[in-house]
């Protein structure tokens, strides 16, 4: 579960997510339309332009370790 303070940090909404590996960690990305994008080879719904700052990272890595 995403933190409160930090889901309104990032203008997160209830919806549907992508989550996937990165590395040793996972990237959550909010779905904000229908329409289909090619990333990476795999087409997925196109996320907001909501950026996020290691400050960020770390509150999502730490709320898991709670």
């Amino acid at each position: 579960m995403i933190p409160k303070a930090l889901r309104d940090r990032l203008g997160l909404r209830p919806g549907t997510v992508d989550v996937r590996a990165d590395g040793s960690a996972l990237r959550v990305e909010a779905l904000s339309s229908d329409e289909l994008v090619e990333r990476g080879g795999l087409l997925v719904t196109a996320a907001s332009d909501f950026t996020i700052n290691d400050d960020d990272v770390r509150d999502l890595r730490d709320a898991d370790q709670r």
